[in-house]
């Protein structure tokens, strides 16, 4: 049995109007990235109840999905990510995105990826990251997050932390240091996010004069988190 050539027309009109399925634009990808991150961190059974309780006291948290270090010799690290901060009725802006690297020379042979969350525990430490530039360890003070027993004591020890750092790593380096990092913000992912050449990160996250739907499942799972 054949059909009409006028069948074949109006199946090929059909498929060209549904068009291909929607790609993930690279801030999509990312976004979706930090919500599995910030849900693998609560979830963690070293970490996750120190981070709940920590981000109940936070301004802001910076999530970095896939932060990379690697060295032979000469180490470099780096990778992006996404900056909320906490607004009324502690609920959480819209992202604004954000780029950390370092780098630094020494007799060092491995590599490592980690998933990290620096939550921003000062209204000093959200000002230094959302004025441009800032330098971990010089522009603002971080600590490791603590955890387990001596959590409480730990804290006490760091009150003068504007960040912790709570990382999940895979690779052969013992820790994951940010110190010496600079964070500075991808204003073109912001603006291409949102759609308009006005969207700062203040004024994303601080002002909420922008907003976009895509980033909803990512600000509720910080929200629960409480």
């Amino acid at each position: 049995m054949t059909f009409p050539r006028c069948c074949f027309l109006a199946m090929a009109m059909v498929a060209f109007a549904a068009g291909p399925s929607h790609a993930l634009t690279d801030q999509e990808e990312m976004v979706q990235k930090a919500n599995i991150t910030v849900q693998k961190v609560l979830r963690s059974k070293d970490i996750g109840d120190r981070v709940v309780d920590m981000l109940t006291k936070a301004k802001g948290v910076l999530i970095f999905p896939n932060l990379y270090k690697g060295a032979l010799f000469f180490g470099a690290e780096g990778g992006s990510g996404v900056l909320l901060a906490k607004g009324n009725e502690d609920r959480w802006s819209y992202p604004a995105f954000y780029f950390l690297g370092s780098g630094s020379f020494g007799l060092q042979i491995g590599a490592q990826t980690a998933e990290v969350m620096l939550l921003i525990m000062t209204e000093r430490g959200l000002n230094a990251v959302l004025n441009q530039k800032v330098k971990i360890g010089a522009d603002v003070n971080a600590a490791i997050g603590p955890y387990g027993r001596g959590a409480k004591a730990a804290t006490t020890a760091n009150l003068g932390a504007d960040i912790f750092t709570y990382s999940l790593n895979q690779g052969v380096f013992a820790g994951f240091s940010v110190e010496g990092a600079v964070i500075y913000p991808r204003s073109e992912w912001t603006t291409g996010y949102y759609g308009d050449n006005a969207a700062a990160p203040r004024a994303v996250v601080i002002e909420g004069k922008f907003a976009n739907p895509h980033s909803d499942a990512l600000r509720e799972s910080l929200f629960q988190a409480r």
